[in-house]
């Protein structure tokens, strides 16, 4: 899977608002918090940039999929399943 940033980039502090209860529990389990916050944006992250790429290219893979369904596949003749 392609890293969707520089791992290596220059880590910058920033203040978060988090439910005190939640904090005490991961403190308890010794829950790496800064590493838990990245690991779940780059998921999200992940997850719109995909969405963004779906929505940028649909007219493309509707163009091609009609182009499909007409003329078929190079190799349509030269399959056997």
């Amino acid at each position: 899977m392609t890293a969707i940033y520089n791992k290596d980039a220059k880590k910058k502090a920033t203040n978060i608002s988090i439910n005190s209860e939640l904090l005490e529990k991961a403190k308890k389990y010794k829950i790496n918090i800064s590493a838990n916050v990245e690991k779940t944006l780059e998921e999200l992250i992940r997850q719109y940039e995909i969405q963004n790429w779906e929505k940028e290219n649909k007219e493309a893979i509707e163009s091609y999929n009609e182009r499909i369904a007409k003329n078929g596949v190079f190799s349509d003749a030269s399959r056997s399943f």
